[in-house]
């Protein structure tokens, strides 16, 4: 079934939204999840709570990119539920070794720093749009659907090293980018 017709199922309110949605976007939705939450359990409530919340958005709005707002949904909830569960434990997992990295170029998520974050959106699409595909593609799997580093090894067939470089000077651009830009 193509998105335009799943999105015409929600603005019917027709329940088979939802299966429709689960049958093209579910595997897509879950592996999101599962590389945030690193758990099972967790990533199916993470891909059904997507599903509530794209029920409770469309109508009124209706997505151009139905996969990318599905993304958007399950990485914020995904990374809200993770915020939620590691608040007072602090462990080395994947996410916050790549939430740290990334940090280190766009500083925290503070209050003070809400104002920025419009801006800072404007200048890193910017700055993903001038990147080589290649090296795009590696930043976006390890800071927006953060893979870990091996998982985009074995995709890209570089070497773990070669990634981890990679994603080390595109941080640099990224760094110099926001300095010029007077955001850091």
């Amino acid at each position: 079934m193509e998105d335009h017709e799943i999105i015409d199922l929600f603005f019917q309110r027709s329940e088979q939204a939802i299966v429709q949605t689960d049958q093209k976007y579910g595997g897509y939705c879950y592996s999101i999840a599962y590389n945030i939450l690193e758990n099972r359990e967790d990533s199916r409530e993470c891909v059904n709570d997507t599903y509530f919340t794209a029920w409770n958005t469309i109508p009124p709005s209706r997505p151009t990119i139905f996969s990318a707002f599905l993304a958007k949904l399950t990485r914020h909830l995904s990374i809200d539920r993770w915020r939620h569960q590691n608040a007072r434990k602090r462990g080395g997992g994947t996410v916050e070794v790549a939430l740290e990295e990334l940090g280190d170029c766009v500083g925290s998520d503070t209050p003070e720093n809400k104002l920025q974050q419009q801006e800072i959106t404007r200048v890193l699409n910017t700055f993903l749009g001038s990147l080589p595909e290649t090296e795009r593609n590696v930043f976006l799997c390890r800071y927006w659907y953060l893979d870990p580093i091996r998982t985009i090894a074995d995709r890209t067939g570089f070497s773990q090293s070669k990634v981890a470089s990679m994603l080390h000077r595109t941080r640099g651009k990224l760094r110099i980018v926001l300095e010029r830009e007077e955001l850091l």
